[in-house]
C-alpha cells in the first residue's frame, strides 16, 4: 500500500483560490460605475448591472458580509427584503478584493483602484523606505500619505466635475491619513451617531442635482472582532444597522440610488492550537523570517536576504493544506491584488516575499507580537466566500 500522498500532502493549488471580480464586480468598481453614470470624465461603468442615477449614496457597513446577512433574516428584516436588489437586481453579491480587510477595501472603494495599484495591500505591510512594518489602518509609523497613495479619489474627480461630493462619518475619521488617501474629496461632515449620519446623508444627497455621498458605520465589525459573529452583541448591532438603513432609505430625495455594501465578511475561529497556529511559538515558521505582516488570515511574510525560497518551501510544507501559499511574484501574476497589468511597481516590495491566504477556518496568530489581534474571535482577510462576498443592496427613489 502506498502512503506517499498521506506522508507528503499536496499543497493547495494557487489556481484554486477564488479571485475577486476585479474589473466587473469588486469594491474598486463601485464608485467609478456610479461616477460614470453622472458623466464624470474618465470613469468606466464596470459593474454593468447597475443603472445610472443622478444622486448616489454609498452606505458602507464595516464587516457586513453577504453570507452573514443571508444567515440572519430575523435580525435584519429590512436588509433581508433587499437581498434580491443586490447588484442591480440580480440578487448577487460583489467581492471585496484581496486582502479582505478594512484599510485595503476602503482604499479600493475611494480610489476605484485595485490594491496592487492604490498600494494598501494589507493590514500591516513593510515600508520599503524604512524596512519597518506599517499599520495601514492606524497609519503607524507615520509616513507621507500623498507619497504612499498618490492617486486622486473618485470623490475628488467627481467634485472637480461639478458633482456635489460628501462624506458623512464619525468625527474621529475626519483628519486621519487613511481618510486622506482613500476617502477625501468634496466635504467631510462629522456626525456622532448613526441616526445623525443617516439624516445628514439624506440632506447631502438633496443638496444638488448631482450628488455622490458616502457614509459609514463601524460598530458591527467591532462587535464581530470582540465577541464573534455568532454572539448576541453582534446580532444586536445587526438589528441596529437594519434600522439605520431603513431610516436612510425612507428619506431619499427624488432621483436617488442608495447602495448598502461592506468592506469584508467575517468568520469566528475557534480558540485551540488546531485552528490558531502561533507563529511566535513555531520555530519552523519563524526560520528565515525577518518580519511578519498582514493579519491572521492574510499574511505577508518578509524573509531575511537570501532566505526567500527556503521560507516559501517551509510555509508550503507546514501550511499548504490549509493556506494558499504563494511567492510575491506568484501572487501578483495570479491576480490576487488585481489585474497584473494594473499593478504599480511602487507597491512591489510592500508585498511579502511569501503571501499566505487562509483556505480553512484557521489563523496564523502571533501571541507575543500581536496580542490584541491574536485574541479576536471574529476574523477576516482571505479569499473565501465568507470573507470576500459583500452585498450591494439597492434602494431607489
Amino acid at each position: 500500500m502506498a502512503y506517499a500522498a498521506w506522508d507528503h500532502p499536496e499543497p493547495l493549488a494557487l489556481g484554486s483560490a477564488p479571485l475577486p471580480e476585479y474589473g466587473s464586480g469588486s469594491l474598486a468598481d463601485l464608485l467609478p460605475t456610479l461616477a460614470a453614470g453622472m458623466a464624470v470624465p474618465g470613469m468606466t461603468a464596470s459593474i454593468t448591472e447597475l443603472t445610472a442615477a443622478d444622486r448616489n449614496c454609498v452606505f458602507l457597513v464595516d464587516g457586513l458580509g453577504w453570507e452573514q446577512l443571508r444567515a440572519h433574516p430575523d435580525e435584519a428584516p429590512f436588509l433581508a427584503s433587499l437581498l434580491g436588489s443586490s447588484r442591480g437586481g440580480t440578487g448577487r453579491p460583489i467581492t471585496a478584493g484581496y486582502p479582505a480587510t478594512t484599510a485595503t477595501s476602503l482604499a479600493s472603494v475611494g480610489t476605484g483602484l485595485p490594491p496592487g495599484a492604490h498600494g494598501l495591500p494589507g493590514y500591516t505591510v513593510r515600508n520599503p523606505a524604512t524596512g519597518e512594518l506599517m499599520n495601514q489602518l492606524r497609519w503607524q509609523p507615520w509616513t507621507d500619505p500623498a507619497a504612499w497613495q498618490p492617486y486622486p479619489t473618485v470623490f475628488q474627480l467627481a467634485a472637480d466635475a461639478g458633482v456635489h461630493s460628501a462624506q458623512v462619518s464619525s468625527p474621529t475619521f475626519e483628519r486621519t491619513p487613511l481618510t486622506k488617501v482613500a476617502l477625501s474629496g468634496g466635504t467631510f461632515h462629522g456626525r456622532l451617531t448613526g441616526e445623525e449620519r443617516m439624516d445628514f446623508a439624506a440632506e447631502q444627497l438633496a443638496a444638488a442635482d448631482r450628488s455622490l455621498v458616502y457614509t459609514y458605520y463601524a460598530e458591527l465589525d467591532g462587535a464581530g472582532h470582540r465577541y464573534g459573529v455568532d454572539s448576541d452583541t453582534w446580532r444586536g448591532q445587526l438589528m441596529h444597522v437594519d434600522r439605520l438603513v431603513q431610516r436612510l432609505a425612507e428619506q431619499l430625495p427624488p432621483r436617488s440610488a442608495l447602495y448598502v455594501t461592506a468592506d469584508h465578511g467575517m468568520l469566528d475561529v475557534p480558540f485551540d492550537e488546531q485552528h490558531r497556529i502561533d507563529f511566535d511559538e513555531d520555530w519552523e515558521l519563524r526560520a528565515g523570517v525577518a518580519l511578519l505582516g498582514g493579519e491572521g488570515r492574510a499574511r505577508h511574510v518578509y524573509a531575511v536576504p537570501g532566505a526567500q525560497n527556503d521560507v516559501l518551501t517551509c510555509w508550503r510544507e507546514v501550511l499548504g493544506e490549509q493556506f494558499w501559499v504563494a511567492s510575491r511574484d506568484e501572487a501578483i501574476t495570479a491576480g490576487w491584488f488585481g489585474p497584473p497589468d494594473r499593478f504599480d511597481e511602487r507597491v512591489y516590495e510592500r508585498i511579502g516575499d511569501v503571501v499566505a491566504a487562509a483556505h480553512d477556518d484557521v489563523l496564523i496568530i502571533a501571541s507575543e507580537r500581536e496580542p490584541k489581534e491574536s485574541a479576536m474571535v471574529g476574523n477576516h482577510g482571505s479569499m473565501t466566500p465568507v470573507e470576500q462576498l459583500v452585498p450591494l443592496l439597492e434602494v431607489r427613489s
